[in-house]
């Protein structure tokens, strides 16, 4: 369940599109004529879609189950990022297919995956989500060569196409052997349903929680996503080639499977904000250094680690804080709407820093803002409080307990 979960969330639209298109920013502009921010912008479309999109995922999800959802979404978003390769010499064309890819395969973000491991574990769920949510660290590490090569090599439409098949023939034929709800067993047996307890929807929009989860994951989200994105970009201006660079990248899709792990484990034994506090102000220290007339190999790669161990403790974050301050009764569609504000947060970032580079010619004014804006944002965590107690109530059937499968 937890292979399918991360391979899923891995090649989904989560990571796929943000760790890919920094390499697909400069030959688009050059063979367009576009500015780096009209290419960027594009993830800014994909995310308003995904933002409209995962809350009705998320409860259809509650209402349906998760697994339909999730294979449903996932060859969605494959058929959508391969049509990428179709792009015409039109920047409404190129939105367009952006923004279909988002709508029909939003629900292959971590709403639909993080719905079925939250629903399996409780105890150690800390580390589940942090094994599930390893995929994005997986892709990061490797995605910006693999796209890099793949253009050097078979062009940009090549490209486009090929990493279709990571969602398409990788990742939908293991979730559809391994990728389970716990009222269904390996081979199909239905088991005693689990009470599932929380708040309403209501409640918790009511909450001062959610809306402090809000706007601090908004924040956070903007700083890291829009460092992911444009960190190849911005090596290349202070003299990096685009092989090394694509490599220094890599450093963060390393860095976040190593912080997302350690993350989880910590999130099972300590207050939640008191652990992401240092690891969330990590980026802010990477602005500083990114914003140094000269940066070498060394630095380089420190600011790279820093991002990913920040990247990988706040997407844990987002579904930890959704399950532990609201609930599982209705986390489909309240996690669906905390993360369509982390993914907006996310989809805007690429485009404002991209922007900020059209307009001033460098990336320095844009890191200053969130060199402290990131500090401010993972401090606003501390005013959330305790956990409430959400007790899951497992329902005893002579045959299957179904606190044993679901490890509790």
């Amino acid at each position: 369940m937890l292979v399918a979960a991360s391979i899923g969330i891995a090649f989904g639209a989560s990571p796929i599109p943000y760790n890919s298109i920094g390499a697909f920013t400069v030959p688009l502009t050059e063979e367009f004529g576009w500015g780096r921010g009209d290419v960027q912008f594009a993830i800014l479309g994909f995310t308003i879609a995904v933002v409209i999109a995962v809350p009705v995922i998320g409860a259809l999800a509650d209402r349906f189950g998760v697994r339909r959802v999730a294979l449903a979404t996932l060859v969605a978003f494959g058929l959508g990022f391969a049509a990428l390769s179709l792009t015409p010499a039109s920047l409404f064309g190129f939105y367009a297919i952006w923004i279909v890819t988002g709508l029909l395969g939003g629900g292959s973000t971590p709403v639909t995956w993080t719905r079925g491991v939250n629903a399996w574990f409780e105890r150690r769920r800390g580390m589940a989500l942090a094994i599930a949510l390893m995929g994005t660290g997986i892709t990061a590490a490797f995605l910006p060569r693999l796209t890099t090569w793949l253009i050097a090599e078979f062009g940009w439409r090549t490209a486009f196409a090929s990493i279709s098949l990571l969602p398409l023939a990788v990742a939908l034929p293991i979730a559809v052997a391994w990728f389970r709800e716990p009222t269904v067993d390996r081979s199909g047996k239905t088991l005693a349903p689990r009470e599932q307890t929380g708040v309403t929807v209501r409640q918790a929009l009511a909450n001062y929680r959610f809306w402090i989860i809000a706007v601090a994951l908004f924040v956070i989200a903007m700083g890291v996503g829009g460092l992911i994105t444009n960190f190849m970009p911005l090596l290349t201006d202070r003299g990096f080639s685009t092989s090394d660079a694509a490599w220094t990248s890599g450093a963060i899709g390393i860095s976040l499977i190593i912080g997302r792990l350690g993350v989880g484990y910590l999130l099972d034994r300590v207050w939640a904000p008191l652990v992401t506090f240092p690891l969330l102000v990590m980026p802010a220290i990477a602005c500083v250094i990114l914003m140094q007339d000269q940066v070498g190999q060394v630095s380089a790669i420190a600011a790279a680690c820093m991002i990913g161990v920040a990247a990988g403790a706040e997407t844990d974050l987002v579904a930890y804080l959704a399950a532990r301050y609201f609930g599982l009764r209705h986390y489909g569609t309240i996690y669906g709407l905390q993360y369509a504000v982390f993914a907006m947060a996310s989809g805007i970032a690429p485009w404002a820093f991209g922007r900020v580079f059209d307009q001033f010619g460098t990336y320095d004014p844009v890191l200053t803002v969130f060199s402290v804006g990131l500090v401010i944002g993972a401090a606003a965590l501390f005013t959330l409080g305790r956990y409430p107690d959400f007790p899951v109530k497992p329902d005893y059937s002579p045959v299957d307990n179904i606190s044993d499968k679901c490890g509790t």
